[in-house]
């Protein structure tokens, strides 16, 4: 069942990403409207635990998408959302969000902490997947400067095993052993990044 699954998500992702139709920039900034109530302004995030979105990679952003609109991956203010989108529209929206200057972490306040919280990142290899700057690449997410608290919950979901669709093999592996130490550690400096 979960083979049969996966492989209908996958045949939906391609569809999406080899559509003929070239992604309209312009309209996945209509389609986005909904978005900024808790992904924020631009795609940056003011809400607690909410993902800001500005600069996430285009094949990420169609990738979880896909992965709400089919159940793969839960969430109960998503749900409704995602039911309502067509392929273009989530072809639209990755491009959109894309399109925007991510956010900059800010000033780092507890340096001590991201030395800690590289450390970890370093012990674990998140380059190797995020890429070096932790901007991510192609389907990864681009971490660098993501909201700290969202981090630590995104983290905390993967080692826990509560966060499914995408690379949930390749997280737990990687979140499992961290203690809550490092998870805030390594959050902390991704967010200032």
């Amino acid at each position: 069942m979960r083979v049969a699954s996966f492989a209908i998500l996958f045949a939906a992702v391609i569809a999406v990403a080899s559509s003929a139709n070239a992604a309209d920039v312009a309209a996945g900034k209509a389609k986005a409207e909904i978005c900024a109530a808790c992904h924020g302004d631009n795609g940056i995030s003011q809400t607690e635990n909410i993902p800001s979105l500005a600069g996430q990679l285009d094949q990420y952003v169609q990738w979880q998408l896909v992965f709400f609109r089919a159940g793969a991956r839960k969430n109960e203010q998503m749900q409704p959302i995602v039911e309502q989108l067509n392929n273009d529209d989530i072809r639209n929206l990755g491009a959109y969000f894309a399109s925007l200057t991510p956010f900059k972490g800010g000033k780092d306040d507890n340096p001590d902490l991201s030395e800690k919280g590289k450390q970890a990142a370093a012990g674990r290899r998140c380059a190797s997947c995020h890429g070096d700057t932790f901007a991510g690449t192609k389907a990864v997410a681009r971490i660098a400067g993501q909201r700290e608290e969202y981090l630590v919950k995104a983290l905390h979901d993967y080692k826990s095993g509560q966060r499914s669709g995408g690379a949930q093999a390749a997280m737990a592996d990687v979140a499992y052993p961290l203690s809550d130490e490092e998870i805030t550690a390594l959050a902390h400096y991704l967010a200032h990044l």
